[in-house]
């Protein structure tokens, strides 16, 4: 515990010895008040407290206060953030963020339980097993939300355009994401992309090839890549998909604070699909990496971006590790577009805006739809 207070100062002056403004001497004397509250709540408190929660909960106000995805992670919610980036780990299947109060849906991920319970991009989760949890911190939610294998959770949604509070009991599981799943449409090469983990730039590559052998390289009329309900990932996946589709050019820039801090990542690679007519569909599930990748194929005007405005999601999150196994997540940069625009907060905006319920099993899909026309009637003109 002693040894965790002393990194928790470590790192707090650390933040204080990086500014060189001039209130360092109220800084320092804030860091004094700190310990003399912790002070007080040991001995004070009306009940018995564990030290070492407060102060990760201290550390995890003071990140979360900076914006909604910095965090703090204790040794076990780093263990099962390096499990997800690997594609494999266990709970709802949702990506999240908190706004106002309560935990908004990024989106369910495909063929997971939220998604199979009819979860949607945008909902809020209000209560969790009939407790309210406004108030709370993010990672106060998630631990609420996962749970063991087979187990069940009930959540209240509020959801736009509904006027009753929704309840759905829903149970926990090994959420296994499969990144890429592909697909013949006649003679147009359907590949959804699921997430951006590890395997996600391999996939696309495979899925293109198979692709290009079962219709014929000479026969596809174009491809389609869905990024629906993609809540992102890996960065280095996001540049490997959009490579695939890129012969030249920039596909992505990272500018963090300081003019030393900017990163400009171009494409290296030919385009496997050999300049073929390219749709990507996005909506409001789509964020981060898929950002990234349908912003540069628009600016580069490789791809008609079909579908609805995406997440708006366009910051670059670093974890730090800290030496007692625990780590935090912290927004170190904003990610921009080859065109230079930032999509924080903004999102990408359709070429062609194609509203649909992607997430409703018994309704056409609209956007598929369109997107199949029009590539047909691209082969047509040709």
């Amino acid at each position: 515990m002693k040894l965790f207070f002393t990194n928790l100062l470590i790192f707090l002056i650390l933040i204080v010895n990086s500014s060189q403004a001039e209130n360092n001497k109220d800084l320092y004397e804030k860091l004094d008040s700190f310990g003399d509250v912790f002070d007080l709540i040991q001995k004070n408190y009306v009940e018995d407290v564990e030290d070492e929660k407060v102060i990760e909960s201290a550390i995890n106000g003071m990140l979360q206060a900076l914006d909604p995805h910095s965090g703090y992670m204790n040794t076990d919610q780093y263990i099962e953030m390096q499990e997800e980036t690997e594609g494999e780990f266990g709970g709802l299947g949702i990506e999240v963020s908190m706004e106002n109060g309560f935990i908004k849906i990024i989106t369910p991920i495909d063929d997971t339980p939220a998604a199979k319970a009819g979860v949607m991009p945008g909902d809020y989760i209000t209560h969790i097993n009939g407790e309210n949890i406004q108030g709370q911190s993010l990672q106060e939610g998630v631990e609420k939300l996962r749970g063991l294998v087979g187990t069940s959770v009930e959540i209240s949604i509020a959801r736009a355009g509904e006027d009753k509070v929704l309840i759905k009991s829903i149970k926990r599981a090994i959420i296994t994401v499969q990144a890429v799943k592909f697909r013949r449409e006649e003679n147009v090469g359907y590949i959804r992309l699921i997430s951006f983990s590890e395997q996600a730039g391999k996939g696309i590559k495979k899925a293109i090839k198979d692709l290009q052998k079962e219709i014929g390289e000479k026969n596809i009329s174009g491809f389609i890549l869905d990024l629906r309900n993609n809540p992102g990932g890996l960065l280095g996946q996001s540049i490997d998909v959009t490579n695939h589709f890129l012969s030249s050019g920039e596909i992505v820039s990272t500018k963090g604070r300081g003019k030393r801090n900017i990163a400009r990542f171009d494409a290296t690679k030919g385009d496997l699909t050999n300049g073929k007519p390219l749709i990507v569909l996005i909506n409001e599930g789509s964020a981060s990496a898929s950002e990234i990748v349908a912003g540069a194929l628009q600016d580069h005007k490789r791809a008609i971006i079909l579908g609805a405005q995406s997440y708006g999601k366009g910051s670059v999150q670093t974890i730090f590790p800290l030496n007692d196994k625990s780590a935090i997540r912290m927004t170190t940069a904003l990610y921009y577009t080859p065109s230079g625009d930032s999509i924080h907060k903004v999102g990408v905006i359709p070429d062609i805006e194609v509203k649909s319920d992607f997430s409703s099993e018994n309704e056409i899909d609209k956007q598929l739809e369109y997107a199949l026309d029009l590539l047909d009637e691209k082969t047509t003109i040709n």
